[in-house]
């Protein structure tokens, strides 16, 4: 077990030395993006699987081989799916399940307060349309039934706030025990 949790996590912390430098519109990196989210979600005392959907939400981006653009070109790389297929094969659901749920979690919010979709970023608002829209009556049904749909909810949150230039985090490393202790379960 302790063999594959390693390789697991130098498989991730991999990824973010390559690719996480990569920007996707909004003024910090994908892995400032990821530290920022999982900070947050430390500071509020939050237990070990929402830790690491939270740093690992956006992973899909760095698992897929699209430009930086993307969405510029009017696509939607459904990197939240890619994520989750890929988070679910080392993972448990209650770090899987978020991260799926997390884009569904935005265009529930934009949905049901309409103060939430005024209040996103531009580049936010680009992808929104991409993934969607707002959910219509019968989506919100639906997301409303799934059982990680708090835990979704509180990860977009993050996700909107981890977006500050220049914040100051704590590295992939301080989130080793964090890793530990999801992987061995």
């Amino acid at each position: 077990m302790t063999r594959r949790r390693d390789r697991v996590v130098e498989e991730i912390t991999d990824l973010y030395v390559r690719k996480g430098d990569a920007s996707y519109g909004e003024g910090v990196s994908l892995a400032e993006h990821s530290l920022q989210a999982a900070w947050l979600a430390e500071q509020e005392g939050q237990a070990p699987p929402l830790i690491v959907a939270a740093l690992l939400h956006d992973i899909g981006h760095l698992l897929h081989d699209f430009p930086d653009d993307i969405a510029d070109r009017g696509i939607d790389s459904q990197h939240e799916s890619l994520a989750s297929a890929w988070l679910s094969q080392h993972f448990s659901p209650e770090v899987s399940e978020p991260v799926r749920l997390h884009v569904a979690a935005k265009r529930f919010l934009c949905a049901r307060e309409p103060a939430y979709l005024t209040a996103l970023s531009p580049a936010s608002v680009q992808s929104l349309h991409l993934q969607g829209g707002p959910m219509s009556a019968e989506e919100v049904k639906c997301f409303v039934a799934e059982p990680f749909k708090d835990s979704a909810l509180q990860l977009r949150r993050w996700d909107d706030l981890a977006k500050v230039t220049g914040l100051g985090t704590p590295g992939f490393d301080h989130y080793r025990a964090a890793f530990t202790a999801v992987l061995g379960r």
